[in-house]
């Protein structure tokens, strides 16, 4: 595994760029080092997060908005408050039903993103 070093001690929302990531979907990486990643993800209403897997553990809090999230075959509505644990290796999705915005925190760290 690559190593990426840890990110900065303090980082300034405002001075992280977004990178969009799909239609109405954009992320910032707020935090890392090589065990666990923070990143904050904006959705507009109808924004998707197509189904994918990965071997990350992922924990998700939600911020603002409502989704509808899949999770291996279960399908909640989850909205401002709620959060949700996803296992490695676990097929999971999301659509964004009222714009709003998760935070997403993965170990090890997302590799991917950081290309």
């Amino acid at each position: 595994m690559k190593t990426f070093g840890a990110s900065k001690e303090f980082l300034m929302g405002d001075e992280i760029q977004w990178e969009t990531v799909g239609a109405g979907v954009q992320r910032k990486i707020m935090g890392y080092d090589d065990k666990i990643m923070l990143v904050d993800v904006n959705f507009a209403e109808g924004g998707v997060g197509t189904m994918h897997e990965h071997y990350h553990s992922q924990v998700t809090y939600v911020v603002s908005g409502e989704f509808e999230l899949t999770i291996g075959d279960k399908t909640k509505l989850m909205k401002a408050g709620d959060a949700f644990y996803i296992p490695p290796h676990v097929m999971h999705g999301a659509i964004c039903k009222k714009a709003g915005k998760l935070i997403d925190v993965f170990s090890p760290i997302r590799e991917d993103f950081m290309q």
